[in-house]
């Protein structure tokens, strides 16, 4: 390959790079494996005759999708030796990923849950057909399938994830006015306040991976998950900060603990109360949890 064609293919390579690895992200809920599948994509990337590819966009999804099906199979094995419930990496967003309701709603904590119940295929297919609108026969050559059997998956994805996605949609501002509650109530260790924002059966959920002190099952029910809460910071007498911020272009918080990060905290709400609280706090899930990372679906 000549420096001239290299330099090309790089060029194409970079200027796809943010959708490419919203692809792998959304596929993979892990930054760190979606770094990874970049990786394997541009290594098959500069192999490829230049003249030979017609639609660049198309062949560069489809060969980032090969790599993270592949991928989404060995972390189910990583999945079952994982020490609690495993979720999502959360990732800092910049408003313009919050501003775009389609692109916050696809990479949004609540709908990256949903998406792990889903068998690897269907979790391809409903992320580049719902989130990225590829043509079913596109879709089909990036993961070896005929169009037809990739309407079947697309239809049980999205199925799926209907049966288990809110039906009611909440406005950011709602999200915000929630999580503000939430926020106050923790700092100031108000059980009142706590119970008041938690709706009766929210579901807490805790990611330490073994490797910080997290609950080893979701806790149900506004008292039990309001006394857990407020227990732990109680019992290591700690001084606890929540500072407001977009994670997966949604409304978070990023927890402090003595001044230290600690991790992040995504909720799902219906009406006015708190329905679902995810909290990473695996240190490996926060790396990219002091700088904002480019999300696009274009």
């Amino acid at each position: 390959m000549s420096d001239h064609t290299g330099d090309t293919a790089t060029e194409i390579f970079v200027s796809y790079r943010n959708l490419l690895f919203t692809v792998a992200y959304e596929m993979l809920g892990s930054a760190a494996d979606a770094e990874d599948v970049l990786q394997e994509t541009w290594l098959r990337w500069v192999k490829i005759d230049m003249g030979q590819v017609r639609d660049r966009r198309a062949y560069l999804v489809r060969i980032t999708t090969r790599q993270a099906l592949n991928r989404l199979r060995t972390m189910r094995r990583r999945k079952e030796a994982y020490v609690g419930p495993w979720l999502p990496e959360p990732l800092l967003t910049s408003p313009d990923v919050a501003e775009d309701a389609e692109l916050a709603e696809s990479v949004s904590m609540a709908l990256m849950i949903v998406l792990e119940r889903l068998a690897p295929a269907e979790r391809a297919v409903f992320v580049l057909r719902e989130a990225f609108g590829i043509g079913y026969d596109e879709i089909a050559a990036a993961i070896g399938k005929s169009p037809a059997a990739v309407r079947q998956i697309a239809y049980r994805a999205r199925r799926h994830v209907d049966a288990d996605r809110p039906r009611e949609v909440v406005s950011p501002a709602r999200t915000r006015a929630a999580l503000e509650s939430f926020r106050h109530a923790l700092e100031t260790s108000d059980l009142r306040a706590l119970l008041d924002v938690l709706a009766p059966q929210v579901v807490f959920v805790t990611d330490g991976g073994g490797l910080r002190q997290a609950a080893l099952r979701p806790i149900t029910g506004a008292g039990q998950v309001a006394r857990f809460i407020l227990s732990g910071i109680a019992r290591f007498d700690i001084t606890l900060t929540a500072d407001p911020a977009l994670a997966n272009g949604n409304p978070a918080l990023v927890i402090r603990v003595n001044g230290e990060l600690d991790g992040i905290v995504a909720i799902r709400v219906q009406g006015t109360r708190i329905t679902g609280l995810y909290y990473v706090c695996n240190p490996e899930k926060l790396t990219r949890a002091e700088s904002e990372t480019p999300l696009t679906l274009r």
